[in-house]
């Protein structure tokens, strides 16, 4: 007897719901985490093919005993040839357009597929699958929150640990032990640790260099926690600031918490992203180098978008970041970043570490 997975059914139920719209009578995922949100596969090589009847995934011998561990309630097809194998399950169920994500299949597997079949078999799809997982169900939103947990606790654990000597690679070492201690079963990205100058680099590598006096100390960090991700960003003053510092502090608070307070169902990225934007002015606006946030799931940049040039509208149970920053090069770098799950009328915050000025003496 299968065990039925309700959200798994549910995704995909809503998936076979827009075939009509999109003019095709099947689905062919190559992107691991679409897998993994559809079937339950967590394998790092797989083919999921969807049609109005079945949902079939696809794998080497490699993994089949897990597929028929995790993918409980698909079909599992094993293949030695990936192509061959993609080609033959098309065949059999007699599939006439296949939809397929244009961002996740080279060149060179496009080209092995359509020159076995006529042309208008293969429909490329690009934003018509951006936000297939953007709308977190309760276990997600429930892993989510356990993520956000345990990150936080980590970097709430290092900060008095921050000592002068102390060097970014050392942090950034704890901060990783210290998660996996917490329950995290590995880090959503490579820890962000980044002080004195180096904290201008808004994607900054942790290096060698000793934390001193007078430094901002960026901390950007995210855990994986059954495969969902975490993020969230702090920043910590060491020794006494300047004015300058403590005034450029303020300003990135007061637009990461502006754009908090307004974020709700319905709202356009555009204008999250123009809320925090706005508190820059003239002085700190070209400062301001990215977007102001993005979607977290089981990826920790995924759909929506908040950012000048996005169409996404924001609604209920999207789970999303806010994270304006400030960076002067060669001199410091300032970002406060938090996520929240949009709700109707407000949000939700995940993350923990309270966002005013710690100045460490």
């Amino acid at each position: 007897m299968l065990r039925k997975n309700k959200n798994l059914q549910a995704r995909i139920s809503r998936l076979k719901q827009k075939f009509s719209t999109y003019k095709i009578d099947s689905l062919i995922f190559f992107n691991r985490n679409n897998i993994r949100y559809l079937s339950g596969f967590t394998g790092s090589d797989s083919v999921l093919l969807i049609n109005s009847g079945k949902t079939n995934l696809l794998v080497d011998g490699r993994y089949t005993t897990q597929a028929c561990q995790e993918a409980t309630d698909v079909q599992i097809i094993e293949y030695r040839d990936k192509i061959e194998g993609i080609i033959q399950a098309i065949k059999k169920l007699k599939l006439k357009r296949v939809g397929f994500e244009a961002d996740s299949i080279t060149v060179e597997m496009y080209n092995q597929l359509t020159n076995r079949f006529r042309q208008g078999v293969f429909v490329a799809l690009t934003d018509e699958l951006k936000l297939i997982r953007a709308y977190k169900d309760e276990t997600e939103i429930a892993l989510l929150k356990k993520a956000a947990e345990i990150s936080s606790s980590a970097i709430f654990s290092v900060i008095g640990q921050i000592k002068p000597g102390c060097t970014e690679k050392e942090l950034a070492l704890q901060l990783e032990f210290n998660a996996r201690k917490y329950g995290a079963d590995g880090l959503a990205f490579e820890a962000i640790v980044a002080a004195g100058v180096n904290s201008a680099l808004p994607h900054a590598q942790p290096t060698d260099r000793k934390i001193k006096k007078g430094d901002f100390v960026v901390i950007d960090f995210g855990v994986k926690y059954r495969g969902y991700c975490s993020d969230e960003t702090c920043t910590i003053a060491f020794g006494k600031l300047t004015d300058k510092q403590k005034n450029a502090y303020q300003i990135v608070k007061d637009a990461h918490d502006r754009a908090l307070a307004i974020i709700k169902a319905n709202v356009p990225a555009t204008d999250i992203d123009h809320c925090a934007r706005s508190f820059f002015g003239k002085k700190y606006g070209r400062y301001f180098v990215h977007g102001t946030g993005h979607g977290v799931g089981l990826e920790v940049h995924e759909a929506p978008r908040l950012s000048s040039n996005s169409n996404d509208i924001l609604k209920p149970q999207m789970v999303v970041t806010v994270e304006p920053g400030l960076y002067i090069p060669g001199f410091w770098g300032i970002r406060i970043e938090d996520t929240v799950l949009v709700k109707e009328n407000s949000c939700e915050k995940f993350t923990k570490m309270d966002k005013e000025l710690i100045i460490i003496e």
